[in-house]
């Protein structure tokens, strides 16, 4: 690895920290969080944006997987996706033994899934299960416990660059296109896509009767920062989960790729029957065809960049117009 990508790494470290640490400010002062959890909290995620830039990284993943033994680095994985909620909840009073039990299973069974067993399709298809159960069964809200609400999103960014940083390290997962920057390309195929779903969606939103249209020049000017949000975090591990795993192992195995779109797009809108409520059939419809869209973005990019700006636009336009 060059210096020149560790300079990348640890500049955006560096500025990631200073706007961490600027918002953290902020958001204790707006809301009165005493100091004695905004500081612990700040802190947990300081050490959790390192880790989760670690997959995002190619030449630093590529790195890794060639220089580090695979069992330490399994255990480096597992020691790095629990450090962010010692630090929160040892020095807040949250620490809770079974509750740290529990992620603890979770964390090292992920860690070292393919250290104890060969990389399979049953293997892969098994491990993507237990991810997509931890997401959708709400396991973090039961982990991250808090006076402030939110907090389990620690969990949900812990999960994803865990997942990426084992089927892409340790599993050698190749054609995901993971990453955080879309190329131009990728930006315009991510757009159309979005524009193509629009009256598709517009069609359902009506005629599942989700709720009226509206908004409001706040959340106008807040969504370009709600965009990079969804963008970085929901369809960066939804993407990567449904299109750059499921979809293209379902290609790989059956050599039928529009097959692949429809069963991840299927999966896709079922994994959101936990929505809200359970089972919500309206939401679930609405995804399968978010889902569609976004794999035949992946299929024309040749990854999930182009998928996650489609994504990231629907959502955004979606809180902004209609939740």
């Amino acid at each position: 690895m060059r210096r020149s990508d560790w300079r990348g790494f640890l500049l955006t470290v560096i500025l990631g920290w200073i706007l961490l640490i600027a918002a953290g400010c902020y958001y204790a002062r707006l809301k009165q969080i005493p100091l004695a959890i905004a500081a612990p909290l700040v802190a947990a995620f300081l050490i959790e944006y390192v880790f989760y830039l670690v997959p995002g990284f190619t030449r630093l993943r590529e790195w890794l997987s060639a220089q580090a033994p695979l069992r330490p680095l399994a255990l480096a994985f597992a020691t790095s996706a629990l450090a962010p909620y010692l630090v929160y909840s040892l020095a807040t009073g949250q620490f809770r033994v079974v509750a740290a039990s529990r992620l603890a299973a979770v964390v090292l069974v992920i860690s070292f899934w393919y250290i104890l067993r060969p990389p399979t399709a049953a293997a892969d298809l098994a491990l993507l299960a237990l991810i997509v159960s931890v997401l959708v069964t709400r396991f973090f809200k039961q982990i991250y416990t808090s006076p402030v609400p939110g907090v389990e999103i620690l969990g949900h960014l812990m999960l994803i660059r865990l997942a990426a940083s084992v089927l892409l390290i340790l599993r050698e997962v190749e054609g995901t296109g993971y990453g955080f920057l879309p190329t131009a390309k990728e930006w315009g195929i991510g757009l159309r896509s979005f524009l193509y779903f629009l009256p598709v969606g517009a069609a359902l939103w009506i005629g599942l009767r989700l709720g009226p249209f509206r908004t409001s020049p706040a959340l106008l000017a807040l969504a370009p920062l709600q965009f990079l949000g969804w963008l970085w975090v929901v369809a960066l591990g939804e993407e990567f989960l449904a299109r750059g795993l499921l979809q293209r192992w379902i290609a790989d195995w059956t050599g039928r790729p529009s097959l692949a779109l429809a069963l991840a797009s299927a999966a896709f809108g079922l994994s959101h029957l936990w929505f809200r409520e359970f089972p919500n059939w309206k939401w679930a419809i609405v995804t399968a065809a978010l889902g569609w869209f976004c794999g035949r973005a992946y299929n024309q990019a040749g990854g999930i960049r182009a998928a996650m700006v489609t994504h990231a636009l629907v959502v955004t336009t979606w809180k902004t117009l209609l939740s």
